[in-house]
């Protein structure tokens, strides 16, 4: 699935309820993670939830792994591996993800707490492509 099939396939949700359902059910197919990575090293700091985030540099791109112990959280980081998998760095760097959540209509219900942990994730996403 890419980005713009995501966006087609929320267009279709009448209501946040649906929305949520489809967010739990991304998350619900997200391969978990090895336990080895679930350590301080690879936890994203700043979100109430635990969130973990692996990169993996193939050829000149980043490939992450990720997973949480949150069901939602597991859905919104499903969605971010979604807009941010197999990009070369400065793909990553140019991406507008409150652009694409705005599409998704995800914005303005994600709680603040939630929006804050997505703005974590991005920002960990953002630093590893710095770091290539």
């Amino acid at each position: 699935m890419d980005i713009e099939e995501l966006i087609e396939n929320f267009s279709f949700f009448e209501n946040w309820e649906e929305k949520y359902q489809y967010v739990i059910d991304l998350g619900n197919k997200l391969e978990p993670l090895d336990a080895a990575y679930k350590t301080e090293e690879w936890k994203v700091k700043g979100c109430q939830s635990q969130v973990w985030l692996v990169p993996h540099f193939v050829n000149g791109c980043i490939h992450f792994a990720g997973d949480s112990d949150a069901i939602l959280v597991r859905g919104i980081i499903a969605i971010i591996l979604l807009i941010y998998n197999d990009k070369t760095p400065e793909e990553i760097k140019s991406i507008d993800v409150m652009k694409i959540f705005a599409k998704l209509g995800l914005e303005e219900n994600l709680t603040p707490s939630r929006r804050n942990g997505m703005l974590s994730m991005v920002a960990k996403i953002r630093e590893y492509a710095d770091f290539k």
